[in-house]
């Protein structure tokens, strides 16, 4: 199975689908110390403990990729705030050609370097989960397609660091040094597709919208330019894929969410 993503809006819910085929334990009552291992791929993914040990230390830029209005009320101590579409390309507005598409390499790897950013370093991206589009997800794919290999999100988002009793802050943090360059591939098309590619494939492919029920059936508050949702897409908003504390659901409990909605472990996803 392909999971594969339009060019415009991608949410926390890309990377979980990563997880679909993982194996593990059946409800997340079991898992007392959350072990990601049990996801296929849990190494995208850092845990809060292991996160609190690298604050502070020249290793690691750590990344806020919240709403910057989230981001001056309170965040991670060290974090750089980012905002949404740090890595997107924005002239023009919602809807316009090349709108939320990905930067070009070169405009890519300026920015990576305008942050700190180099080969060795490790970059650890969070959003709070439950107050945005989970841009946090966004980034990460953004930066896996250019052939980065340090780059991790937060398991839980600021939601479970804060329920873990971990320190927040007011304080905004001075952007470091720019780095002397990182080295970016030419993007990995085979997790990406666009809105050709799909209108091409719409009777192969099963399309997952996660955005909010009323923006699935017509809402434009978020700034959507047309109203509804792909045609064939079945919805699934985000989060249901997430525990009350921003923390993954179960391979398990993604696994039977899936097969309510008669997706199958063989399906090509398209997700937006």
């Amino acid at each position: 199975m392909r999971k594969k993503y339009t060019m415009g809006l991608l949410v926390l819910c890309g990377l979980i689908f990563f997880l679909f085929n993982a194996c593990g334990r059946s409800s997340a009552e079991e898992v007392k110390e959350i072990d990601l291992s049990i996801y296929e791929k849990g190494d995208y993914f850092i845990s809060p403990e292991e996160l609190k040990t690298l604050l502070g230390t020249e290793n690691l830029i750590l990344l806020d990729c919240n709403n910057p209005k989230i981001y001056a009320k309170e965040h991670i101590k060290g974090a750089i705030g980012i905002g949404f579409h740090a890595f997107s390309e924005k002239v023009g507005k919602p809807g316009d050609p090349g709108w939320g598409t990905i930067k070009s390499k070169d405009e890519l790897r300026e920015k990576l370097i305008s942050l700190g950013i180099d080969d060795k370093k490790i970059v650890v991206l969070y959003s709070d989960l439950f107050k945005g589009p989970g841009a946090d997800g966004r980034t990460a794919w953004q930066l896996t397609l250019a052939g980065m290999k340090n780059v991790k999100i937060l398991h839980g988002g600021s939601s479970y660091w804060k329920e873990l009793g971990y320190e927040m802050t007011k304080n905004v943090t001075v952007k470091p040094t720019p780095s002397a360059g990182v080295t970016l591939k030419d993007y990995d098309r085979s997790f990406m597709i666009t809105k050709d590619e799909l209108f091409k494939n719409l009777d192969k492919e099963t399309i997952i919208d996660a955005r909010t029920k009323k923006e699935f059936d017509g809402s434009q508050k978020a700034g959507e330019p047309r109203g509804g949702h792909i045609k064939g897409a079945k919805h699934l908003l985000w989060t249901e894929l997430l525990n009350r504390n921003g923390t993954l659901k179960t391979p398990i409990e993604i696994e039977e969410i899936m097969d309510k909605m008669d997706i199958s472990k063989k399906d090509d996803l398209t997700l937006y």
